[in-house]
């Protein structure tokens, strides 16, 4: 297949044609309405509904402890709270910004569906990081962790290096651009978030952030729901796009070696429970799995990187309230949730 452009689609095409059968995740001949009664994609719709059962605000979670607690964190807790949230921050707002381009071309509605819903729950996460912000951080440095990406030289190159993966496409539009948005997009999605979420779930391991934990329970949710809508994705895109293995491998790689430099400066041996060395391995762990969970070879073949060094933490990542989820999170295959019930069987692909 030529590396051709990939164009939008017309807001209303009305010589398309939405039957089922004519029907593909790209260059479809939709007419770009949300025809859904009948559907190609029937595992779409049920993640749909599962990422809108899933709804949450972030003000129904209490954080009033979190202030006494964020004062009495060491210095670097301190650090690693506001390094990684200002990290996060990053990662939702260019989800925001770079799934419609993704979105724009696809021509299935129901896949659609899936990534409009993921654009609203990635808002909502900024929102969410918004709160945390105003309600436990001290006034005065507020300004500083929306702007540590501009301070930090490190966390600069991190965000222009993912920026950059997901602009390349919106300056080409290629076949292969595309597929390595979709790609990097995964990556983000499937690697950068958890080593974060860990942090959170070591701290509220030890009665600490209990309220900040919370909320990343719910984020860490709505994300695995976002790594399976790629699962899905990415092996139709393998049948549709030029792609190389050795492409994928090589971007999952130095993806890996990013998220390790940067997790180990902003947290290193500095907290209890997290060392250099479990941060490399959870995080090639991370990349074995999510590089299995789309038909691809792992990367790294020493045992200790099949291994999840962090499995404790799934028991703080559980929780008996209404955010209650009973999961492997970091397996990532979504059955079944809701804010009302629990959750088994995410290690299924």
């Amino acid at each position: 297949m030529t590396n051709s452009i990939m164009e939008p689609n017309k807001i209303f095409s009305p010589n398309g044609n939405d039957d089922v059968n004519n029907r593909s995740i790209w260059y479809g001949e939709t007419t770009n309405l949300m025809q859904l009664n009948d559907v190609r994609y029937s595992w779409a719709v049920g993640l749909w509904k599962q990422m809108r059962e899933n709804f949450w605000t972030s003000e129904k979670f209490d954080v009033t402890q979190d202030i006494n607690d964020y004062q009495n964190l060491t210095p670097d807790e301190q650090k690693g709270y506001d390094g990684i949230l200002s990290y996060l921050i990053f990662l939702d707002s260019i989800q925001t910004v770079n799934i419609p381009h993704l979105k724009s071309v696809v021509t299935a509605p129901e896949i659609a569906l899936c990534m409009a819903e993921q654009i609203s729950q990635e808002a909502l996460h900024s929102q969410s990081y918004q709160y945390l912000l105003e309600s436990v951080i001290p006034k005065e440095k507020i300004n500083y962790i929306y702007d540590f990406w501009k301070t930090d030289k490190l966390l600069f190159e991190r965000c222009e290096f993912i920026a950059s993966m997901y602009q390349k496409y919106i300056d080409q539009k290629t076949e292969e651009s595309y597929f390595e948005t979709l790609i990097a997009n995964f990556i983000l999605e499937g690697l950068y978030f958890y080593s974060g979420f860990c942090f959170f779930y070591n701290l509220s391991s030890r009665m600490l952030m209990s309220g900040s934990a919370d909320i990343f329970r719910m984020i860490n949710r709505d994300e695995l729901s976002h790594v399976r809508l790629y699962q899905k994705i990415i092996p139709e895109a393998m049948q549709t796009f030029p792609y190389s293995k050795d492409r994928i491998h090589e971007m999952f790689d130095k993806a890996v070696k990013y998220e390790v430099l940067w997790v180990n400066h902003i947290v290193g041996n500095n907290i209890l429970g997290i060392t250099e060395s479990s941060t490399e391995q959870y995080i090639k762990y991370l990349a074995n799995i999510r590089l299995k969970s789309i038909g691809l070879e792992p990367l790294y073949s020493d045992p200790i990187y099949f291994k999840n060094c962090y499995s404790h933490l799934e028991k703080i990542a559980d929780t008996g309230k209404e955010a209650s989820v009973k999961a492997n999170f970091f397996d990532s295959g979504v059955t079944s949730y809701v804010m009302s019930s629990g959750v088994e069987g995410w290690e299924e692909v």
